[in-house]
C-alpha cells in the first residue's frame, strides 16, 4: 500500500466523493493499491483494466477516429479514459494511465513514455457532478488535467511509477481544488526506485 493510495482516499472520504479508476499499462495494480488501504469502500467504486485498444473504446467511450490517429498512447486518451470510466461508474472521480512499460516501443512511442490523468467535478460539490462527463470529449467543464511521464526502468519499475504517479497526481488535484484543462509534463527521476508495494 501506498502513501499516496492512502491520502487519497483519506481526501475523498473527507470531501464524501467517489473514485472510479481506468488502466492500461498498469493493468490492475491502481486498484489493488487502492483496496489494500482499510476503508477503501467509502470512496472507491471500482475499476476498468481496458488493455486492449478496442476496449477503451467500448468499455470506456474513447473516441474510435482517435485510437485510430494516434493509437493508445496519447494524452487525450488519458484524458477521455478518466471520464469514461468515470461516467461508466457513476464516480465524481475517474483517473486513467496509459503508455509503454516495454519491453518494446509502441506505435512510435519509446518505452517509459506513460500519460496519466484525472477527471473530477468543477469544485462546486457532489451535487449534479455527474450530469455532463463527456462521452468522448463533450462539454464537460469540471477538473482535467493529463501528465506527461517519461520514466526510466524496466517494465516492472514503469508500471510502479506509474501507480505512484496517477495516484500523486489525484492527490494534488484534491488538494489544489483547481477546475479546467491542464497539461503537464513531469520527469520521474532515477532516484525514485524506493519500490513501495
Amino acid at each position: 500500500m501506498t502513501h499516496e493510495a492512502a491520502e487519497a482516499l483519506r481526501l475523498l472520504t473527507g470531501r464524501g466523493e467517489t473514485l472510479a479508476v481506468a488502466e492500461s499499462l498498469t493493468g490492475g495494480l491502481v486498484a489493488a493499491e487502492l483496496v489494500a488501504v482499510p476503508g477503501a469502500s467509502k470512496a472507491f467504486r471500482g475499476s476498468v483494466t481496458a488493455y486492449a485498444t478496442e476496449l477503451k473504446h467500448r468499455l470506456l467511450a474513447v473516441d474510435a477516429g482517435l485510437l485510430a490517429a494516434h493509437g493508445p498512447v496519447h494524452p487525450e486518451v488519458a484524458l477521455q479514459m478518466a471520464a469514461g470510466v468515470r461516467d461508466a461508474l457513476g464516480a465524481d472521480w475517474g483517473i486513467a494511465t496509459t503508455g509503454v512499460a516495454g519491453p518494446e516501443p509502441q506505435d512510435g512511442q519509446p518505452v517509459g513514455t506513460v500519460y496519466v490523468a484525472a477527471v473530477g467535478p468543477d469544485g462546486n460539490g457532489p451535487d449534479g457532478a455527474l450530469d455532463s462527463v463527456a462521452k468522448g470529449g463533450g462539454d464537460f467543464a469540471g477538473s482535467r488535467k493529463v501528465v506527461e511521464l517519461r520514466l526510466n526502468g524496466d517494465r516492472t519499475e514503469i508500471r510502479k511509477k506509474s501507480v505512484r504517479s496517477v495516484l500523486g497526481l489525484l492527490r494534488e488535484e484534491l488538494v489544489g481544488g483547481h477546475s479546467g484543462e491542464r497539461t503537464g509534463n513531469a520527469r520521474t527521476q532515477d532516484t525514485e526506485q524506493n519500490g513501495e508495494s
